[in-house]
């Protein structure tokens, strides 16, 4: 039997939670998650886009682009990461499961200071989608975890090492998907 499929792409808005946590607590004005403190749930959007680039029936490869900006306690951090992806065939009810790690730079800053400090940020993701329509899929969940370096006292000459902080995040909504100009509309695969 031939199979069939759309060249597409999906694009996403939808709010994330994340969980930071640090080993060492930090003090002082670089303390990005607060005087004395090791953990802190953050909240805000998790934005980007899709494409696979291998289409068909079987599992597919491609690539993510997404912007990740959450905010708690006045701080805030900004991740934008690159991302390679694979998507599972369609279970039952087409459920659609997905797996990415993906690797960029965070923009943070501390509550109680008006300085920026860009570092490194690597992350591992899974999650499951559920088509609602040709152009519709619901975002059942998506959780991830993964490491970035903050704003932190000893970045800017603080005498005691913070080290990555390990983040934590669950997101749900919405992805909207889309043909891709200039790409065929329908590719036939082979029958064996």
């Amino acid at each position: 039997m031939a199979a069939s499929a759309q060249a597409q792409i999906g694009a996403y808005v939808n709010p994330v939670f994340n969980r930071i946590d640090n080993s060492t607590p930090d003090t002082g004005p670089f303390a990005f998650l607060g005087d004395g403190v090791t953990s802190r749930t953050f909240g805000g959007l998790d934005f980007g886009g899709y494409y696979n680039i291998t289409q068909g029936a079987g599992a597919k490869l491609g690539v993510d682009l997404r912007d990740t900006i959450v905010h708690a306690n006045n701080a805030s951090l900004n991740t934008f990461a690159v991302a390679a992806r694979i998507e599972a065939p369609p279970l039952m009810h087409g459920l659609r499961p997905y797996a990415q790690l993906s690797v960029g730079a965070a923009r943070s800053k501390a509550p109680q200071s008006s300085v920026h400090t860009t570092r490194g940020a690597f992350g591992g993701f899974v999650g499951l989608d559920l088509p609602l329509n040709p152009h519709v899929d619901f975002r059942i969940v998506e959780l991830g975890y993964g490491g970035v370096t903050t704003t932190n006292s000893y970045i800017y000459g603080g005498a005691t090492p913070i080290g990555s902080s390990t983040q934590i995040s669950v997101s749900s909504g919405l992805v909207f998907r889309f043909r891709v100009p200039g790409l065929p509309k329908k590719e036939k695969l082979p029958s064996y």
